[in-house]
């Protein structure tokens, strides 16, 4: 039995993938790695084969056509045995000696027959230029090396909320809750770590640096350029995120809080995107984003619109659109994203 399945998607990634491969290498046959040819065009059919060839007890590939990120995690997900389920994305790597702590602590809870929904760890911003790297960590909101429930979450920071960098599944918990994502769609990686959130009963966070996120391609999804570029695709994805629950059905209040925040982060980005456009039709796109908000859960839309990050993303005119746009430009240089 395999204890983490790790999918890699991969789109034209032949020059840089390997080092996602090989910085999982060192937990040997107790994982699994699935990595997934979304579709490409260049080399990265042979670099997989190529690692399947040489460690075939590890890792397996899948050839399809191209359907998007999203399309390539479901595909990974679809067969994975693991108990275990984590994307690594091909730019990205992991830490060693966090990987043989998380292998470890999960093989603890197989042998007790310990059932934990979802692990999170910490991830790093390896942004190109940057000597101090930023670490996302979770130490003043969970509980460190214990199982806990929602009951025991506390308050997550601006900067500080769960991202699928951060998290790993248990994969029936991912497979009965049907979480599905959309293909030829970026930004998909919200509804992966959003959509089974209420499905989750118990947790565990470890304090270690695990994973890494690499920030410094200028085709990368998060450069802001590309981003403005596919406002469409992200305004798609957070009008998903608001019609998959009604928050008066979450029961749980810490996640019903912590839901809404996402929600709310979400919102503020994409509005900040149609700000920093220029561009007057992205301007209406987004009214009507939050008009959508609206018209599906007003109540959400109340405690969004009018908290701190609805009222920055809102003032009138030119001079509110100028303020807006400057407190993005202060929050990104502070918490080092795109």
């Amino acid at each position: 039995m395999k204890l983490i399945t790790f999918a890699i998607p991969c789109y034209n990634s032949a020059s840089y993938m390997e080092r996602a491969i090989v910085s999982l290498l060192p937990a040997g046959e107790a994982i699994e790695i699935i990595i997934v040819n979304d579709g490409s065009t260049d080399d990265t059919m042979l670099v997989a084969e190529r690692y399947a060839g040489l460690y075939p007890k590890i890792i397996k590939t899948i050839h399809k056509e191209n359907g998007g990120h999203g399309d390539a995690v479901m595909a990974g997900l679809s067969q994975a045995t693991g108990r275990y389920f984590k994307v690594v994305d091909s730019d990205d790597w992991v830490d060693a000696d966090s990987l043989q702590k998380i292998v470890q602590t999960i093989r603890e809870f197989v042998e007790a027959e310990i059932q934990v929904d979802m692990i999170i760890s910490n991830y790093v911003y390896e942004k190109v230029g940057l000597e101090h790297k930023k670490v996302v960590g979770y130490t003043n909101a969970l509980p460190v090396d214990e199982i806990f429930t929602w009951d025991d979450v506390g308050h997550f920071r601006l900067d500080q909320y769960i991202l699928m960098h951060s998290v790993i599944y248990r994969t029936n918990l991912l497979k009965l809750c049907q979480l599905t994502l959309p293909k030829h769609t970026f930004y998909v990686d919200n509804i992966y770590v959003y959509y089974p959130l209420p499905h989750v009963r118990t947790l565990y966070y470890m304090a270690v640096d695990f994973y890494r996120y690499f920030i410094g391609r200028d085709d990368q999804s998060v450069n802001e350029k590309v981003m403005i570029k596919r406002i469409d695709q992200q305004i798609f994805v957070t009008k998903s995120m608001i019609s998959m629950y009604n928050f008066r059905e979450v029961q749980n209040k810490n996640l019903r809080r912590y839901m809404r925040k996402y929600l709310a982060i979400m919102m503020t980005v994409s509005s900040i995107l149609c700000i920093r456009s220029k561009d007057s039709i992205n301007l209406v796109k987004k009214r009507e984003l939050w008009r959508y908000l609206k018209i599906k859960d007003y109540r959400t839309y109340i405690k969004i619109r009018y908290g701190f990050l609805g009222q920055s993303t809102n003032i009138p005119g030119k001079t509110g659109r100028r303020v807006s746009s400057l407190v993005y430009l202060v929050a990104r240089r502070l918490v080092g994203f795109n």
